[in-house]
């Protein structure tokens, strides 16, 4: 079993940046929540286009 480490920090990221939408949630914080939500968008763009540039190179 090979761990792709760049994907688990990815992952991590993003769970961190959901987490943080309901703490700022709870803390009724609009632009915490919208931050938030920038960040777990960005996250995931990056990581769904590193997936596909290794697909397209056969690494995954």
């Amino acid at each position: 079993m090979n761990i792709k480490w760049n994907f688990l920090i990815l992952a991590i990221l993003a769970t961190t940046s959901i987490g943080s939408i309901g703490i700022f949630i709870a803390e009724k914080s609009l632009i915490g929540i919208l931050a938030a939500i920038v960040i777990l968008c960005g996250i995931m763009g990056f990581g769904f286009t590193q997936k596909k540039k290794l697909r397209e190179a056969g690494k995954l």
